[in-house]
């Protein structure tokens, strides 16, 4: 990550404690959900490139979360913004899955877990952000995911890179 990146982050079942490793990294601003909202991290790093410009932003988003304003992506496609969106695919709406336990809804029904299950259909970030015109890549593994990665830092313009979880 560049010095002076901006990182927007709403991942909250999939990067729980990734600030805490960013603490020795090189400077940078870190925006973070404050509760009650789920996939604002690309809305808000479209935002934050628009109000920064020169300065490299990274969103980090759940497949589930980034669901919720994918049309956020045209937006940076259109206006060349220098944004890189992180999907973490774990298949599932995670966080919407511990929100049942937290109502007590600890033995939730088949009918009940096949809603909260982003696999039928499978979700495909790279088709979705290539029709928005975003440049996007899927990692399977972490040696994937450092290459594109690296790439992306050293590439201006937005990109997706869908780094898919074995949750």
């Amino acid at each position: 990550m560049p010095e002076d990146a901006i990182v927007s982050d709403d991942s909250l079942t999939t990067g729980p404690g990734l600030y805490k490793h960013m603490r020795h990294g090189p400077r940078h601003d870190w925006l973070v959900l404050t509760g009650g909202a789920i996939g604002h991290a690309p809305p808000m790093a479209t935002g934050a490139a628009l109000a920064c410009p020169g300065r490299k932003v990274i969103a980090i988003s759940g497949d589930g979360a980034a669901m919720y304003a994918p049309q956020s992506l045209w937006t940076m496609a259109r206006e060349k913004l220098d944004v890189v969106t992180i999907v973490c695919a774990n298949r599932t709406y995670n966080i919407l899955n511990i929100e049942l336990g937290r109502v007590g809804a600890f033995n939730p029904g088949p009918k009940t877990l096949e809603m909260l299950n982003l696999r039928n259909p499978e979700l495909d970030f790279v088709k979705l952000a290539q029709g928005m015109g975003v440049e996007a890549s899927r990692a399977e593994t972490t040696t994937e995911f450092a290459a594109q990665f690296a790439d992306a830092m050293a590439t201006q313009g937005p990109r997706v890179i869908e780094a898919v979880l074995n949750a």
